[in-house]
């Protein structure tokens, strides 16, 4: 398993000036190296760590539309030109490229460098930029190996159009959310899921019943719109109260498919950004999020950047929510 940089392409953008008044996402980014010791222990007060997960076995072992493994350098790219409305330290982790099909020792080495990075003195949350959504287990594997985390319950919300409890024989990007709810009950440990967004026609009865089985609380598209945001947020606000800290997920097929072109399985229906956007702040706004996953991006399927360029928005509104 290897850990890449970036290229030097992806944190580029309009430069009008060195002022905080001017300050974009490539001015504010610190490049260095999760493998580095050195540079993972650096303390950065309140920083904000992005790690890339290069992934497409997950996806391919879940017959879905491969392209997932280019997606953490299309969302640096869709990144570095926006707007920071905040002094927020921002670290470059690097990407922990998958070797082949050899998705489970890619699991744990991302697994350890986000532990790293979420034990490493002033780290406010990790951005983790996947890969299918079976990096959200590797994002799980770390906050159950990081001590900051430790004896703490930890919500996982999911902004997804699939409730991802399938069972296999091996791990996908359809099985993340049951390979947690095992680890948990085999550390004694609650597992606490909770899903926005769940298409009916994209989740078959067993998959309601598992959740239904594992008292998962969830909204279904349809109800998960503008008209029907105050509902939403208490069912957010729910899970808060319970929960020390929050993994949120989101996986960019939530979106309506003519806003999110650009993902393995595009929505027929989606849920519209405001309501996502919205979801985004109350979570940061918390001060609970430990991590932030985006899955999904197959910058090979995006129609001029579109889904790119909405999920570099959602990461952009965690980071200023978390800072207000």
């Amino acid at each position: 398993m290897s850990t890449r940089t970036y290229e030097d392409s992806t944190w580029q953008g309009r430069d009008d000036g060195d002022g905080a008044e001017h300050r974009r996402w490539h001015q504010q980014v610190r490049r260095t190296m999760s493998s580095s010791s050195a540079d993972a222990a650096e303390p950065l007060d309140g920083a904000v760590t992005v790690i890339g997960f290069a992934s497409d076995e997950g996806v391919r072992r879940n017959g879905g539309r491969q392209g997932a493994a280019e997606a953490p350098d299309a969302l640096r790219r869709a990144l570095a030109p926006l707007a920071l409305h905040t002094d927020v330290p921002l670290r470059d982790a690097g990407t922990v490229v998958v070797d082949g099909e050899d998705l489970e020792s890619g699991h744990d080495a991302l697994g350890d460098a986000i532990a790293r990075e979420l034990d490493t003195a002033g780290t406010r949350f990790v951005v983790v930029l996947g890969g299918g959504h079976e990096t959200a287990y590797a994002s799980y594997l770390g906050r159950t190996r990081a001590a900051r985390l430790e004896g703490a319950r930890v919500g996982v919300l999911n902004l997804d159009a699939h409730f991802d409890l399938r069972e296999a024989d091996r791990p996908t990007s359809g099985t993340p959310f049951l390979q947690m709810a095992e680890g948990d009950a085999r550390a004694d440990r609650t597992f606490d899921y909770t899903v926005v967004g769940i298409a009916e026609p994209s989740n078959t009865r067993v998959l309601f019943d598992t959740a239904d089985r594992l008292g998962v609380p969830y909204v279904v598209d349809t109800d998960a719109q503008p008209s029907r945001l105050d509902g939403v947020l208490r069912t957010v606000d729910e899970m808060l109260e319970r929960v020390d800290a929050v993994h949120l997920s989101i996986d960019l097929d939530v979106l309506p498919a003519a806003v999110a072109p650009g993902v393995s399985a595009p929505a027929a229906y989606g849920v519209p950004v405001e309501v996502l956007d919205a979801i985004c702040r109350r979570v940061a706004g918390s001060g609970k999020l430990a991590i932030l996953d985006i899955v999904e991006l197959c910058p090979r399927l995006d129609v001029d950047g579109r889904t790119a360029k909405t999920a570099a928005r959602l990461v952009t509104t965690c980071v200023h929510a978390a800072a207000d």
